[in-house]
């Protein structure tokens, strides 16, 4: 039993030692490189740039860039996203988008990734998906859109609602359904 306690000690006094010394190798990195994804964020915690797992966004969320996996909360905002979004308030990605987001109000720069947002408003730059809400709002967009008003500069898709524009379309404007190609 003495044999295994002192393995047991000499063990943990050679982990804290190296942890010790990739911490202060840490210290002297980039701020903005992750040395590993973090799995688990609450609200501003822990302020890294890489998230594989669970967020919980509440009240809200900014520290985190590029997420993989299910942000859950009130606000969250980030560079990159891929997985589940699902927000109270607002899902607001500032880059590219793959997956879905949930919330009252839903943006994303680019969504090219195979998208779906679902909320009372939708906006993107650019999608490839789905957007179902009461206004969806994109610049180029390659799917559907399905809401009281639906507003694309093009589209290769359709739109069902009862306003549905599509600037670069011959019939630019349509009640009930438009389609683009």
């Amino acid at each position: 039993m003495k044999k295994l306690f002192m393995m047991f000690a000499v063990g943990a006094f050679a982990f804290n030692a190296v942890a010790q010394e990739a911490s202060a190798e840490a210290d002297t990195k980039d701020a903005d490189t992750a040395l590993w994804p973090v799995p688990f964020a609450v609200c501003e915690w822990p302020a890294t740039p890489d998230l594989v797992g669970l967020r919980l966004s509440i009240p809200f969320s900014t520290r985190q860039e590029v997420i993989t996996g299910i942000d859950l909360g009130l606000w969250g905002r980030c560079k990159d996203f891929e997985g589940l979004g699902l927000s109270v308030l607002r899902n607001d990605v500032k880059d590219t988008l793959g997956g879905l987001q949930i919330g009252l109000y839903n943006t994303a720069n680019r969504a090219d990734m195979g998208a779906l947002q679902v909320g009372l408003w939708n906006e993107t730059q650019s999608i490839r998906g789905l957007q179902v809400g009461l206004v969806n709002i994109t610049g180029d967009a390659q799917g559907f859109q399905v809401g009281l008003i639906n507003r694309a500069e093009t589209l290769y898709g359709f739109q069902f609602g009862l306003i549905n524009a599509i600037r670069d379309n011959e019939c630019p404007v349509m009640f009930g359904a438009n389609i683009g190609w």
